[in-house]
């Protein structure tokens, strides 16, 4: 049999039809009562007293900075192994971002991480904590410091990017509850998807009312308000400054049908975890992720190989064979310490990135998504044992 396997593939049932159909029968198609229990929806599924729909995580990310008074030359640590957003958020306030490292068995900046780079550069801003293919960083820490630790001693606000990291925990506590701000995606590939969309998480209410202000254009009354509200409905003002990163009912819609199934999806993508997990830990040819947190703790989002230099097959090459056998395979990431741009622009020499360049040169993501069936999975495996073990 010949397989055509996707790298990701969105699932949906009869409830996103449904709900973007009451949507569309409403007439009201912008951000209003279903952008707002979607809200309401995530907070309590989390466990967070505040969030905030968006139009996508990078949104968010922007948003964060500006609620914390980020401005021109202010210092902002962010891994290199990250997507563009993570960084790019920085340059939007004229910041600085300080480019760090990464564990290689995680992919994730740790304590020890930061706290280098505390001591190489200074006085830092923030921290931009990015929770790698669903495995959460570490925030805390039974036996030593955690993130946080190190962050509160050194008066670093810490911003968390969790466009991978939903539904994920850290010690039984959801990502979302730890750092000051926390910023999911719902891209159509992820987790739970909105098509496009992201949500803010915050336990601080006047950061998440700056916030609410500044994601539509600064108004002090937004549409729904206006629509619902009392008194004289086209009166408003502008109180701070402002974009347009509001999230329309009609994407809501989707992201509470797929909140319901959140966990039922997660445990599907644990499924396919487990069984690449099972078989391929069996190859010395390929490393795969080294948890530090609980099987079920983690989303899942991505399931990462490093073809090592044991492989009878070269990363690249490996991908073109896979897509010859009918898999599609992605990269995460090439790090952006690689990219024209950050490298020319802050004089980035991959030397000072020697997990990041080690994970890189090898990486590669399997496809990992709640519909794979446990035939098409047993078929990837194969196909990667067939190009990389040495005969």
């Amino acid at each position: 049999m010949k397989y055509k396997i996707p790298f990701s593939k969105v699932v949906t049932e009869r409830k996103e039809l449904e709900y973007v159909q009451d949507v569309l029968n409403s007439g009201w198609l912008t951000t209003g009562n279903v952008a707002k229990q979607f809200e309401k929806d995530f907070s309590k599924f989390i466990g967070s007293k505040y969030s905030l729909t968006v139009n996508s995580c990078t949104s968010a990310l922007h948003l964060a900075l500006n609620a914390i008074s980020t401005k021109k030359g202010d210092k902002v640590i962010v891994p290199s192994l990250t997507f563009a957003a993570s960084a790019e958020v920085i340059t939007y306030l004229q910041a600085e971002p300080i480019f760090v490292d990464i564990d290689y068995d995680t992919c994730l900046i740790t304590p020890e991480i930061i706290q280098k780079a505390i001591d190489e550069h200074g006085d830092i801003k923030a921290v931009i904590v990015v929770h790698f293919g669903g495995h959460a960083a570490m925030m805390t820490s039974d036996n030593k410091k955690g993130i946080l630790d190190i962050c509160k001693e050194n008066n670093i606000t810490v911003i968390e990017d969790a466009a991978h990291a939903f539904p994920s925990k850290l010690n039984d506590v959801y990502v979302g509850n730890f750092g000051k701000i926390t910023c999911f995606s719902f891209y159509a590939n992820k987790t739970i998807t909105t098509g496009e969309g992201g949500m803010i998480v915050s336990d601080d209410e006047k950061l998440i009312e700056k916030i609410r202000i500044m994601r539509l254009h600064g108004l002090d009354k937004d549409p729904w308000k206006r629509h619902t509200g009392e008194g004289i409905k086209w009166k408003y003002d502008v109180i701070l400054q402002g974009f347009k990163y509001n999230m329309p009912d009609i994407n809501a819609a989707i992201g509470l049908a797929q909140l319901e199934r959140a966990e039922k999806m997660r445990l599907e993508r644990q499924r396919c975890a487990e069984y690449y997990t099972n078989e391929l830990s069996r190859i010395d040819c390929i490393d795969i992720p080294k948890l530090k947190v609980n099987f079920s703790d983690h989303s899942w989002y991505l399931f990462t190989i490093v073809v090592n230099d044991k492989s009878n097959t070269l990363r690249d090459d490996l991908m073109n064979l896979l897509e010859t056998d009918g898999i599609s395979a992605s990269l995460h990431y090439r790090p952006l310490h690689r990219m024209t741009y950050y490298k020319d622009t802050y004089n980035l020499d991959a030397q000072d990135f020697p997990n990041t360049e080690k994970y890189y040169h090898g990486c590669l993501s399997l496809p990992i998504y709640p519909s794979l069936k446990n035939e098409e999975l047993e078929y990837i495996v194969k196909s990667i044992k067939k190009h990389c073990v040495k005969k």
